[in-house]
C-alpha cells in the first residue's frame, strides 16, 4: 500500500494549531503534522490565508470522512486529492 496523505484545510492558523494538536489525541496520529500557509491566490493580505494541516498516513488508516467531519468542526474541510 502507498503512502496516503491527508490535506485539512483552516481557515487560520489558531484552527490549524489546534486540530495539529487534537489529531495525536483524537486519532493516535503519530507523526507530528505539517502546517502550512496557503495565500488565496490574488490576495496581499495575509490575514485571508487558508492554512493546511497535512497528515502522514503510512498505514492508511485514517478515515478520511470522519477527518472531514473533524476539521468541518473548525469551519475546515478535508481536500479530496
Amino acid at each position: 500500500m502507498s503512502d496516503v496523505r491527508h490535506v485539512l484545510v483552516l481557515p487560520d492558523r489558531d484552527a490549524a494549531d489546534e486540530v495539529a494538536q487534537e489529531l495525536s489525541d483524537r486519532f493516535g496520529v503519530s507523526e507530528e503534522p505539517q502546517l502550512v500557509r496557503d495565500a488565496l491566490a490574488g490576495e496581499d493580505d495575509a490575514e485571508d490565508a487558508q492554512w493546511l494541516v497535512v497528515v502522514e498516513d503510512p498505514d492508511g488508516r485514517l478515515d478520511p470522512s470522519a477527518l472531514d467531519a473533524f476539521a468541518a468542526g473548525y469551519d475546515g474541510w478535508l481536500e479530496t486529492p
